[in-house]
């Protein structure tokens, strides 16, 4: 099945260099050069992926990733000529799931694509819960499904929450120091602060108020579960 990416670039150059790679690799593309048309075409249906350039005419991406946010938890990588890191932290914030900051290698927007999609598509289940369903208190997993349950409540959540959560559910109780999560939910070729996974930490948390999430101060974080 081919793969619908959006591309929102207001340059034209770019937007004809990553036309190029992404066709070659076969994936479906379809061009904006401005945030209020790219818009009105989410509106009509959601595609596989989003590519969004940060300084757009009218509605910048900031703005257009936030309403995309709000409505689908599709993949997210945000491209822009600002490499400052309070900008990558904000599409961060805002639920991008990755940033690469101009000028890029186009080769390595396509690695990223793939290693996004492969995340997000992923069916491993790698732990002894039955089903690849995880069970943490009131916190279920599914993993085949890439769902989660809070509650008994599904709750929508981006696919770093989600990459977290899983992270958290499969080892309760042992704590894990931001570094490490920055590794295993942002990868080894991210170079960002590791206040990322606080800020991801921050949404979890208001997502699913209750979740036992605990700091442990100074080191970083653990799924705390109470022995019966």
């Amino acid at each position: 099945m081919t793969q619908t990416i959006y591309v929102v670039e207001d340059d034209k150059n770019i937007r004809d260099i990553v036309q190029a790679y992404l066709s070659n690799e076969g994936y479906e593309l379809k061009l904006l050069d401005n945030g209020e048309d790219a818009w009105k075409l989410a509106e009509q249906g959601q595609p596989d992926m989003w590519i969004l350039d940060i300084m757009l005419p009218g509605m910048d991406g900031y703005e257009l990733c936030k309403k995309i946010r709000e409505t689908s938890e599709v993949p997210i990588i945000i491209i822009s000529a600002k490499d400052e890191e309070v900008d990558k932290i904000l599409g961060l914030e805002l639920g991008s799931d990755d940033y690469l900051t101009k000028p890029f290698s186009p080769r390595e927007l396509v690695a990223r694509i793939k290693r996004l999609f492969k995340r997000v598509h992923s069916t491993t289940v790698d732990t002894p819960k039955s089903n690849g369903i995880i069970r943490v208190g009131d916190l279920q997993i599914d993993q085949p499904a890439r769902q989660v349950f809070w509650e008994e409540t599904e709750i929508d959540v981006t696919t770093k929450e989600y990459e977290m959560l899983e992270i958290f559910a499969k080892q309760p109780n042992r704590a894990f120091s931001r570094e490490e999560l920055l590794i295993l939910v942002w990868g080894e070729d991210y170079f960002g602060s590791d206040r990322a996974v606080d800020d991801l930490v921050k949404r979890i948390r208001k997502k699913l108020n209750g979740l036992p999430i605990e700091t442990v101060w100074g080191y970083g974080y653990r799924l705390e579960l109470e022995e019966e």
